[in-house]
């Protein structure tokens, strides 16, 4: 295939199915289908929605010759909006809290972008008020701000959804996927369910994220968990929140590596926590379909697949 502008390579990633030939724990007969979002060129699923967000940022006449993208984020959103904004010829500042990788800040810089770090203490959501700031100050500037915008279920509504039905021919049992924005998860979710409503929905976070009702503080695991309740996710009827420890999805993230050569993220690892504790619970020939949503390569200054004491 020969494609023309990298943005041509987002999407219509493959799903890898594992079987009881792969987990003993999979009934014989049922099957974990992920979909290896990590294999879009920005090396995440963020790359779908960055290119969304631009796109209907210019549509809405938002987004003009000369403005500046400006976007709190723990890092992938940044990359895919990089890309999209390097493509059109835009300038972008990402807000990024201290905690998260160093790789992923480098990478956004190597898009050309500018990072301002926030302190750890204040999370994502002292990320989002100094990107606020920022854009009430700079003139010609424009903010996404994925936490907020109905682009960003939308984005995955659009173009991820559709392929997974397309993929499993419209058969899944439940779909089991990480929630952070909230955006993959509802967009996803809401699609499915229009075209099948019995589909189960499990989200999945990190201890330290509220879903399940614990209480907020600091995790291992990133790109998912929430310290507010992501308002896409208002009216969804999810089956129920699977809470993973950092022990168990780094765990499951260095056995995926070595044993199926899947190069991901701890959030993908958690993933798969989560959807092999839901294929038990189903009847035999259920199909549960996850996410794996960026690589791991961009936490190995974190020892992603070497610290034994996770």
């Amino acid at each position: 295939m020969i494609i023309d502008s990298i943005q041509a390579a987002i999407g219509h990633t493959p799903m890898l199915r594992f079987t009881h030939h792969h987990f003993t724990e999979i009934p014989e007969g049922s099957a974990i289908y992920a979909k290896l979002e990590y294999l879009n060129p920005g090396g995440s699923i963020k790359d779908r929605l960055g290119t969304y967000l631009i796109k209907e940022g210019m549509a809405q006449g938002k987004i003009k010759e000369g403005t500046t993208i400006i976007e709190p984020t723990a890092g992938n959103t940044g990359i895919g909006v990089a890309l999209a904004a390097l493509e059109a010829g835009l300038s972008t500042i990402f807000v990024v809290p201290e905690k998260f990788s160093l790789e992923k800040q480098a990478l956004m810089t190597a898009l050309g972008a500018k990072i301002v770090d926030t302190p750890t203490s204040e999370g994502i959501s002292g990320a989002i008020a100094e990107a606020k700031r920022l854009h009430a100050e700079i003139s010609d500037s424009y903010l996404p701000l994925q936490f907020e915008n109905p682009a960003n279920p939308a984005a995955y509504y659009q173009s991820l959804a559709p392929e997974l039905m397309e993929d499993l021919g419209g058969d899944i049992t439940s779909f089991v996927a990480g929630i952070g924005s909230g955006g993959t998860f509802s967009g996803v979710a809401r699609y499915l369910l229009e075209r099948d409503p019995s589909i189960r929905l499990i989200g999945v976070e990190p201890e330290g994220s509220i879903l399940n009702g614990g209480e907020s503080h600091g995790h291992e695991i990133e790109g998912i968990g929430v310290e507010f309740i992501p308002a896409f996710l208002e009216g969804l009827p999810i089956s129920g929140f699977a809470t993973i420890s950092d022990g168990d999805g780094f765990a499951m993230t260095r056995k995926l590596a070595r044993e199926h050569g899947t190069l991901i993220g701890s959030s993908s690892g958690a993933a798969m926590v989560a959807a092999l504790a839901e294929v038990v619970k189903l009847p035999v020939g259920s199909r549960v379909v996850t996410i794996f949503p960026d690589a791991g390569d961009r936490y190995l200054s974190k020892d992603i697949y070497s610290r034994e004491e996770y």
